[in-house]
């Protein structure tokens, strides 16, 4: 079974700033360290290609890496 890295967009970053998008919430069945405290999409696919493990996105953002929001929050 691959391992699977949980990540998330973050909350914070407003649409076409030059920042990281995402957030690594979580990693199993891979052992892995995780330096940087944001990352962009491409990195964690190479990341994830590199070591084997799917990534999943969760819900709180779009995941997709299109810059659009979850849409308003309570």
């Amino acid at each position: 079974m691959p391992g699977k890295i949980f990540y998330r967009e973050r909350r914070k970053v407003e649409e076409g700033e030059k920042k990281p998008r995402f957030r690594v919430v979580a990693v199993s069945g891979v052992e892995l360290n995780f330096f940087a405290q944001h990352l962009r999409q491409s990195d964690l696919r190479a990341i994830a290609e590199s070591v084997g493990a799917e990534l999943v996105a969760l819900e709180g953002g779009s995941g997709e890496g299109t810059g659009h929001g979850a849409g308003p929050r309570p």
